[in-house]
């Protein structure tokens, strides 16, 4: 649960495949060392999905601390990227339509 007052400004869905048996420390280091990124960026969500694309896991440090959140889509799959290519900064309503099972079209910057 995150800390009153904490605001997450921004979402990065981090592409392909996670193995999401991984705790917080391994996903700060494939933030880190497979993407490049600050895992202590102040209010970024990192988001990761598994294999099946049923569940999705996510990193977000809070100033003293990581949260880790963590969702498995009881019916459906999420229409999860691919490649690098296709990460992307997402805005809430991008977001929620994608935690909805939407596939997500945009033409937002991608990370590089």
């Amino acid at each position: 649960m995150l800390k009153p007052g904490i605001e997450i400004k921004k979402i990065i869905i981090l592409t392909g495949r996670t193995d999401l048996r991984r705790g917080i420390d391994g996903m700060v280091s494939i933030v880190k060392l497979r993407y490049g990124l600050d895992p202590v960026e102040k209010g970024t969500l990192f988001l990761f999905c598994g294999t099946k694309k049923d569940r999705i896991k996510g990193i977000f440090f809070e100033g003293d601390g990581f949260v880790l959140v963590y969702k498995r889509l009881s019916q459906g799959k999420y229409q999860w990227p691919h490649n690098e290519e296709e990460a992307k900064h997402l805005n809430f309503m991008q977001f929620s339509q994608l935690m909805d099972g939407f596939t997500i079209e945009s033409s937002i910057n991608k990370i590089r």
